[in-house]
């Protein structure tokens, strides 16, 4: 064995406790990855990974309120002018084509709970840095499942 293979077998020890046993080994099915690298406002870098069998023990409920509250056409509408930036209320109900502020702000309120989108300033709403890939990737995993990228 030269000192370039010991070096290696090595590295692929290390790498393998740190990692812990392949994922037959722990009888899992796998692993759900996901990212992206944007800049709509600025750069934004995500990426993260999960035990394919873990996900369905994430809390249910989160999930359940983040889906719901992404899954009306004025919010879809709320968070696709927000991907330009930072927005205020009447600039959002322009977008949206809502008529009165109580139906703009009953759905701000939804994107809100659901951890969406937040209150920047007095007024105006953005969606978190660490939340835009996320979105993102949740929009484009409906398209799909809904075959319009296909």
């Amino acid at each position: 064995m030269t000192d370039v293979d010991a070096k290696l077998a090595e590295l692929e020890a290390r790498i393998a406790a740190l990692e812990g046993p392949a994922p037959a080994d722990r009888g899992e099915r796998g692993f759900v990855e996901y990212g992206g690298s944007v800049d709509f406002g600025g750069p934004v870098d995500w990426t993260i990974r999960y035990s394919a069998t873990a996900i369905r023990t994430l809390p249910a409920h989160d999930r359940v309120e983040v889906l719901a509250a992404l899954g009306h056409p004025v919010r879809q509408a709320l968070v696709e002018a927000l991907l330009d930036g930072p927005r205020t209320g009447s600039e959002l109900a322009e977008a949206a084509g809502l008529t009165s502020q109580g139906q703009l702000y009953h759905h701000v309120r939804a994107l809100i709970s659901a951890k969406v989108i937040e209150q920047h300033g007095r007024g105006s709403y953005r969606i978190p840095a660490p939340k835009l890939v996320p979105t993102l990737i949740i929009m484009t995993a409906a398209a799909d499942i809904a075959d319009v990228l296909r």
